[in-house]
This record gives C-alpha cells, structure tokens and sequence, in this order.
C-alpha cells in the first residue's frame, strides 16, 4: 500500500522533471546564481577592522555644558530611580535634573515640549536601554559594522 503509493509518487516526479528540463535547470541554478552574488557582493564590500585604541584619561568633564540639563526616564521602576540617582548626583555637583514618566508616550510627549536640552532614556530591561532625543532615537553602534 504506502510503498507502493511512494514509489508511484517518486516515479511521477522523475517524469516532470525528466519533461521539463528547463524549469528544472533554473530551480537548481538561480539559487546557486544567487548564492554567487552575495559572496561577490560581500567580498567587494567587507567589513571595517579598527585595532584596538589604548587607554587615556580624557581629563576633567566640561560641566559648564550640562547647565539645566534634564534627563526624563521611564519605566518608574526602582532599578531604574537608582540608576537615574545615581548619574545624577554621583557623577555631577550640581547635579541633573531627572524626571520619570508612567510611559513612553508621555516621555515623547515631553520632550516635544522641552527644550533641545532634553533626552529620554527608555529602560528596556534592567540591563539595556535606548535614548531618545528630542527628533530621534539612538541605537548602539555595536550593530552598525557595516552598510
């Protein structure tokens, strides 16, 4: 029964692919075409090495800059009060000033509102975030290797 159904079935094939020799030709050789492309393509653009830059101390941080600089985050969670406290205060004098928000929209409500002094930091997880400023938002450059 299921042998021979398989058998049938596979016997049939061979024959379609035996009478249409061309359609079978292209779907072995547009793949490969392809796959030759992308290597070419790859080859003529590679990816930038850059060595390693040696440790230097970039001196004292110009603060006259961060005056009535205003950092908004959110979510309002405490992992995130703790890291804004802390670049806050511990890091500055004077220190910055942080707001929290409950969303993300109203942190992009906000910052439409503020002056170009304002970046928002949107808290993803406890281990990762993105900043917002006001017309945009960073990536980390770690995912720009190449065009």
């Amino acid at each position: 029964g299921v042998w021979r159904q398989t058998r049938a079935l596979l016997f049939k094939n061979c024959l379609i692919k035996c009478r249409t020799k061309k359609s079978s030709v292209q779907e072995v050789l547009f793949p490969l075409f392809f796959l030759f492309w992308l290597i070419l393509m790859s080859m003529m653009h590679p990816h930038r090495k850059y060595g390693e830059v040696a440790n230097t101390n970039l001196g004292t941080l110009d603060t006259s800059m961060l005056v009535n600089f205003v950092i908004g985050y959110t979510p309002p969670t405490q992992m995130a009060r703790e890291i804004m406290k802390k670049v806050a205060f511990d890091n500055f004098e004077d220190g910055i000033i942080t707001e929290e928000y409950l969303s993300e929209e109203e942190l992009q409500e906000a910052s439409a509102f503020k002056p170009s002094n304002f970046v928002g930091v949107v808290f993803n997880d406890a281990m990762s975030y993105q900043l917002r400023f006001p017309d945009s938002v960073a990536m980390s450059s770690i995912y720009m290797e190449s065009r």
